[in-house]
């Protein structure tokens, strides 16, 4: 053994985690550390690893800075460096770097640029190998100096061939080309990546092997001719020719073959003397026959798995040889091959940026959480992964190399499963999911994977996407307190529900049961026989609905649902369904009211559940074939809907009979309704008089209704008309009554109490703090009133008190969706405006500019009304009324001018709609001369408008949302489809684009966090998120607010476009519309390097436009469409980020 130069200082010429790997080792041996870093990496943890770190390479690009061999020389020089590791890539297998060094007299960590120059070039390597007899694959024997050499080589060899760079490795430069069509372009590419990656472009030829194994086989040499082999590794995991996966033993090889490709290793190297550490690769091919393929003279990212299973520490090796130790010095302690054995296997994983749903496009950002595996069998060498850590586009996307170890493979195997399902990195995308279906597979499992195994597996990219519901969150939270709270949050009472011991909630009874045990008509006999006054609450409908604008979320309902069931046990039923809460609950609140029934059912087993029905609207706005009125009713009815309250907007009894038809199909409750309307007391007005409610009631009856709802949705029915009206349809009519009322005037519960005593038999109310204006009557009043009275309720006061302070504290979340009315007014008998449009009419009228003429538009409502020929007003009737009353004061009409001034006008779809038939018949006809302005021609029906419908085709529909919107297709999505279909498809893309936040605290989901606010945000059964709102930043030149949170302890940062602020075009970046094929984005961020079109010129679908780089990887920027190129957006040499628009097209 010779002399031994101690080393006091190393300088890593390299960076992330390799230049780590070098510094513990270093760190390990006594010697001081040296790291040098670009501008980009001055964020960039291995810096912080060495002792010191100096930036160079200020002016050129971010990999030219690596490639700097005068700047790092001269650092070196300066700094008093005996030694430098090149790690791998980068400057690793550059002979004039290894010279350099030299001249420098500077340790070079690797082999002399002598030996480097015979092995670290294909070209060279293949023919030392042809020298002493390792057999190599056929190809040129020096670098191609032009194109027309390559097109001469690759038809003398036949295709396949391969492109390879001469001076490189990790896929790098390398292309497998297939035809003569190919070979120029891909010629090119590898030419520009080689230069790029290695400073070096010469590229050599040789044949291509389809589908063989890549076997390597790790060298340690030191000074003295001292070589052994530390057995191979199976690389032929393998995406572009970039290894993804390896292990060590290779389960594939034979004793008998393993011996012949390590000696034949050992023969390389021996033949130039290798020293230092080294790797020579081979391909194996079917037979079993092995090739020589190249040798890298360099430390590989694989190493670990050899070190692990021969305890063999490489890197320390390389610092000790280069030292001057002999391999069977105690320092190394390797005195011959034997001594070298494999115990166990090991498997390495390599994590990167890479997305594999979008063709391993390099992904780039911060990472916002990141959690890393360990236990028994793991080891980690990571590189640029914590928290915080920004993971860029110019270097390679390496962030942490999971290696796993056990005695047999299958243990290894489970364990390095085990080690990426514990991984967890968020704020990029990463191939973790795609590295699972790898292990996971059979092949692999086996150990019998070839380099063709990832491009012909194409079931290991079917990729579950895993959502970043984290994220989500925090995305909602924060645009909502950016661009709508804007910070300012009431505070809110906390409300309190009661809760339930199981046995309390067990065995519950109530109408429920008797009308499943019995039926309808039990039921309807079973009402008429009460002497106490039934009521139905209608809190989680009608009440929240003409309050609140149908706001209410399901996860307030449910909460108090249990004491609804217990306390209200006497109720008759709960009115918690219909009439807009399908629109809403989709449109606004982005949850489903099929799973809103299915909770509420579960939660409230005991009393009936009631819904709206429109007729022949169900719960849309317009008629609708009949076959989606049965399948609606059918489906609603399976789901637990009992008492259907159906309905006509004109009291037309034809636009009532399919729904009710088939609620007497189903077995359910019929409560066939009349919309009260007028003034039955004032005996002038003749329409809407006593006998024409009476008439209609016992055509109802005679029509199979099991009950008769009076329906006065204006709130109009007067106290003393209510006795009037009930006692005579008692006397007429053999069904019992259910009244239904507003209480706008004030006079509600006064109405129903004049009813009870006139013998109604059930009534509407909600509970008193989600009650009067525009709701229904107090319930809790009612209650109090007919105590110890011939129609007690038989309802405890007291515990249903509580329901009702629960209801007070929940109410102020939703004060912004309540209207500017605070007090009763009796001008409800003026106007007939049913309640929930009263509530609703003042903004819709200032959305038309017309606020300061509300007064005016009032008094046009009870006009229009009178010139329609005094009409019943409820959904969708009532909003004809006022789209025209909007309309005609807008327009300047009267209706002594409008046969003049408004010929050549046209009128709101609603109104037209109207007089065409399509809302039904009015009772006394339309007005002619109305009907002929409105209408121009166009002619009108005279039978039901369903009659003209075709039937929805509901498989049509199934197959869609199959195949469109990737759903089941069950017949709920198909029905709720039928009726709305954008609504309930924006419905679905929002919730899966921007997360399911049903179970999320409605103070949260309508007024966001205010900084320093800490909640809890449950997402489901046991997931449960802890999120703090530490602070939202002042807005930056791209109008973007970063907003800092903290979930579950983890800091997470995110942008969020503040919509109120101008942004600075010449600042601001353009993206692309994802949506919009003509317009092109970047697929990925980084380096626009070619563009390789014109404005004007005519492309191709997929057509490539550009060429962009990132992580030293170039990849084609494609059209998304066919068209002439309208407008180019970028530039060579610009730095672009991800969807930024790159292209225009026409």
């Amino acid at each position: 053994m010779g002399e031994i130069k101690k080393f006091k200082r190393v300088l890593v010429a390299n960076r992330g985690e390799i230049a780590i790997r070098v510094f513990r080792a270093c760190r390990e041996l006594g010697i001081r550390t040296v790291a040098i870093y670009s501008e980009e990496d001055k964020n960039s943890l291995f810096r912080t690893k060495a002792d010191e770190a100096y930036q160079i390479g200020k002016g050129k690009t971010p990999v030219g800075v690596y490639l700097s061999i005068d700047e790092i020389i001269a650092l070196a020089k300066a700094k008093g460096v005996d030694a430098i590791h090149p790690g791998y890539g980068f400057l690793a297998e550059n002979v004039e770097f290894a010279k350099a060094c030299a001249d420098a007299g500077i340790e070079f960590i690797g082999p002399t640029a002598e030996m480097m120059d015979k092995l670290g070039d294909k070209i060279k390597s293949k023919i030392v190998a042809n020298e002493v007899g390792v057999p190599t694959i056929p190809g040129v024997e020096k670098a191609i100096a032009t194109e027309e050499e390559a097109v001469e080589f690759a038809e003398k060899c036949g295709y396949p061939v391969m492109l390879k760079a001469a001076a490189g490795g990790g896929g790098r430069g390398m292309r497998i080309v297939q035809n003569k069509e190919e070979l120029l372009p891909q010629f090119r590419s590898a030419r520009s990546e080689a230069a790029k990656a290695f400073g070096i472009d010469d590229i050599f030829i040789e044949k291509y092997l389809e589908n063989p194994k890549h076997i390597e086989v790790q060298i340690l040499g030191d000074k003295y001719g001292n070589i052994v082999h530390l057995f191979e590794r199976d690389c032929s995991i393998q995406r572009r020719h970039q290894k993804v996966i390896e292990f060590t033993p290779a389960l594939c090889l034979t004793d008998e073959q393993r011996e012949t490709i390590c000696q034949d290793a050992l023969k390389i190297a021996h033949a130039v003397d290798y020293r230092s550490a080294g790797t020579v690769e081979f391909l194996v091919d079917k037979t079993g026959q092995h090739y020589f393929i190249e040798m890298n003279p360099r430390i590989q990212v694989e190493h670990t798995v050899s070190e692990i299973v021969t305890g063999v520490d490489i890197v320390q090796d390389q610092i000790l040889v280069a030292q001057g130790y002999a391999l069977d010095s105690p320092e190394i302690a390797i005195p011959n091959q034997e001594s070298i054995k494999v115990t166990g296997h090991a498997i390495q994983c390599r994590i990167t940026t890479e997305d594999p749903a979008n063709s391993f496009m390099p992904d780039t950002g911060i990472i916002e959480n990141y959690r890393s595996p360990g236990g028994f069998g793991i080891r980690l060498d990571g590189g640029n992964g914590f928290e915080g850590s920004e993971i860029t586009p110019f270097y390679d996307s390496l962030l942490v190399k999971i290696t796993a170890f056990s005695r047999t493979f299958e243990d290894t195997r489970r364990k390095a499963i085990r080690a990426l399902s514990e991984m967890v990195i968020k704020g990029v995308k990463t191939n973790i999911a795609f590295m699972l279906n790898v292990l996971n597979h059979p092949t692999f499992a086996a150990g019998m994977c070839d380099t063709g195994f990832i491009a012909n597996t194409p079931d290991l990219l079917h990729i579950e996407k895993v959502e970043d519901n984290e994220l989500k969150v925090i995305e909602f939270l924060g645009n909502k307190f950016v661009n709508e709270t804007k910070g300012n949050k009431p505070q809110f009472n906390v409300p309190v529900f009661p809760k339930f011991k199981k046995e309390e909630l067990k065995g519950l009874r109530g109408t429920k049961q008797l009308l499943d045990e019995q039926g309808p008509k039990a039921v309807a006999d079973w009402v008429k026989d009460q002497k106490k006054l039934l009521i139905t609450d209608t809190t989680m409908r009608d009440a929240q609905q003409s309050l609140m604008a149908t706001r209410v979320r399901s996860v307030d309902m449910e909460k108090i649902a249990p004491a609804v069931s217990v306390y209200g046990k006497d109720l008759f039923s709960v009115e918690m369904w219909g009439g807009a809460t399908f629109d809403t609950s989709y449109r606004f609140l982005k949850e489903s009211p099929w799973e809103r029934l299915d909770t509420l059912r579960e939660k409230m087993p005991n009393i009936l559940f009631q819904m709206l029905i429109r007729g022949a609207n169900a719960v849309g706005y317009k008629n609708y074939p009949d076959n989606v009125i049965k399948e609606f009713v059918k489906e609603s009815a399976k789901s637990g809907i009992d008492v259907f309250r159906i309905f006509d907007s004109l009291n037309w009894l034809d636009g009532m009979s399919v729904a009710l038809d088939e609620t007497l199909n189903q077995d359910k409750i019929a409560e066939a309704c009349l919309c009260y309307t007028g003034d039955i007391l004032d005996e002038s007005r003749t329409k809407y008089n006593l006998k024409y409610y009476v008439d209609m009631a016992k055509e109802l009856e005679k029509r199979g209704a099991h009950m008769l709802g009076i329906k006065d949705m204006s709130g109009l029915l007067k106290p003393v008309a209510a006795y009037k009206l009930i006692k005579t349809l008692k006397e007429e009519i053999g069904i019992p009554i259910h009244l239904h009322t507003h209480d706008t005037s004030g006079n509600g519960v006064a109405t129903i109490l004049m009813a009870a005593q006139a013998g109604v038999d059930v009534v509407d109310a909600a509970f008193n703090s989600m009650s009067g204006l525009t709701s229904q009557p107090a319930l809790n009043s009612v209650v109090a009133a007919l105590q110890n009275s011939s129609r007690d309720t038989g309802i405890d006061s007291d515990k249903i008190q509580k329901i009702s302070e629960y209801w007070k504290d929940v109410r102020p979340v939703y004060a912004g969706f309540e209207s500017e009315l605070v007090t009763s007014t009796a001008e409800i008998y003026k106007y007939e405006i049913p309640g929930g449009q009263y509530s609703n009419l003042k903004p819709q009228v200032e959305s038309f500019g017309l606020g300061h003429k509300f007064e005016e538009v009032k008094d046009m409502y009870k006009a229009v009304n009178a010139m329609l020929g005094d009409i019943v007003k409820v959904t969708p009737s009532s909003k004809a009324v006022g789209d025209m009353a909007i309309f005609m004061v807008q327009n300047d009409l009267t209706p002594e001018n409008i046969y003049e001034k408004a010929q050549g006008i046209d009128f709101p779809d609603s109104i037209v709609s109207y007089f065409e038939g399509m809302m039904g018949q009015p009772h006394g006809g339309f007005p002619e001369k109305l009907q002929k302005l409105v209408l121009k021609g166009k002619p009108a029906i005279t039978c039901r408008p369903g009659e003209l419908l075709p039937p929805e085709d509901f498989d049509a529909i199934k197959k869609h949302l199959r195949e469109d919107l990737d759903l089941e297709g069950t017949d709920r999505e198909a029905i709720s489809y039928a009726i709305y279909p954008k609504v309930f498809e924006d419905y679905i893309k929002t919730v899966r684009k921007e997360g399911n936040f049903r179970y999320m605290g409605s103070d949260i989901f309508f007024h966001s966090l205010e900084v320093g606010e800490t909640c809890e945000v449950k997402l489901g059964e046991g997931k449960v998120l802890m999120v703090k709102l530490h602070e939202v930043r002042p807005v930056d030149n791209e109008g973007f607010r970063e907003a800092i949170f903290e979930v579950n302890g983890n800091r997470r940062i995110i942008k969020i476009k503040d919509t109120d602020v101008t942004v600075n075009s010449n600042t601001s970046v353009l993206y692309a519309d994802e949506s919009n094929p003509m317009e092109v984005g970047a697929n990925i961020p980084g380096n626009i390097i070619r563009v390789l079109v014109k404005e004007g010129d005519v492309v191709e679908e997929k057509q490539p436009i550009a060429v962009i780089e990132a992580m030293k990887m170039e990849t084609n920027i494609l059209a998304t469409a066919k068209g002439t190129v309208e407008k180019i957006y970028i530039s060579e040499g610009q730095q672009v980020k991800a969807g930024e628009m790159v292209a225009k097209l026409k």
